[in-house]
């Protein structure tokens, strides 16, 4: 059955269709899409990991046509991104 496993960092995205038998988890399904030896840094054990945007485990077994989704950790605090984007945003709304 055919699933895509992803990942994006700020310069570049991957997105890698593969093939992988009944049964597959999703560590399986990682480790043979390659991902691993293109972005060394993904850390599995650390970094979450999503099918179609909602959390799961490297342990659940993913089902034909799943988007498995490899997430970089959060470098920046989300409440001060969010409040400098209205600062920001605010400032290029006038001009």
């Amino acid at each position: 059955m055919k699933v895509g496993v992803v990942y994006a960092v700020p310069a570049r995205q991957v997105w890698l269709n593969i093939d992988v038998p009944e049964g597959a988890t999703v560590r399986a399904a990682i480790e043979k899409s390659g991902i691993l030896n293109q972005f060394p840094e993904i850390d599995l054990e650390t970094q979450k990991i999503g099918i179609f945007s909602k959390a799961t485990t490297l342990d659940t077994v993913v089902e034909e046509g799943a988007r498995i989704e490899i997430y970089r950790p959060i470098t920046a605090d989300p409440k001060t991104v969010k409040r400098r984007a209205k600062e920001g945003g605010s400032e290029g709304a006038a001009g």
